[in-house]
């Protein structure tokens, strides 16, 4: 195997030092599940595989590696959440406004086909939630909105086939 070429330290660095954006309410929450995994679930899964392995012969436990699994699941996601929220940007959409559509922005679309009205609030990867109106800022309509005014018209390739929309309004809020 080749060894990497020049430069391959330094991307790494960059990749890894790369911030991540995301709301008060996003760091908060995030914070929040991080505290409840190392306060509640990691004791509670200790607690499980001890109770497991007193019940005998690993090999065919059940319960042991469902708790084995389970605890690998909390491990990683506590390890995720670490990075990401050491390398928050945390954004104070209250200091933001303008007219064009960035990062924190609630934007209002209509699409030009069927005259349905949405509203998205634009948010880190880890806040989206399209039910409540929240999608990711790398989400293909982000990326489309980002830089855009009021008035102006998007295109978005869709699951179901391109997509128009025009921009309503703008707010940070």
């Amino acid at each position: 195997m080749a060894a990497p070429g020049p430069g391959f330290e330094k991307g790494l660095k960059m990749a890894s030092a790369d911030k991540v954006p995301m709301l008060q309410e996003g760091f908060a929450k995030l914070t929040e599940e991080l505290k409840r995994l190392r306060i509640e679930e990691r004791p509670a899964i200790v607690e499980a595989i001890e109770a497991a392995r007193a019940h005998g012969d690993l090999s065919e436990n059940a319960e042991y590696h469902a708790a084995k699994e389970r605890q690998a699941f909390i491990e990683g996601r506590v390890v995720e959440l670490e990075d990401k929220l050491s390398r928050a940007d945390i954004i104070d959409i209250s200091k933001l406004s303008g007219t064009t559509v960035k990062f924190g922005a609630t934007v209002t679309l209509v699409d030009e086909d069927t005259d349905a009205k949405v509203k998205y609030q634009l948010v880190g990867d880890l806040e989206a939630n399209a039910k409540k109106g929240r999608i990711s800022i790398s989400s293909p309509i982000a990326r489309a909105l980002i830089g855009k005014s009021k008035g102006d018209t998007v295109e978005v390739a869709a699951p179901g086939g391109a997509r128009s929309y025009e921009i309503l309004k703008v707010e940070f809020r």
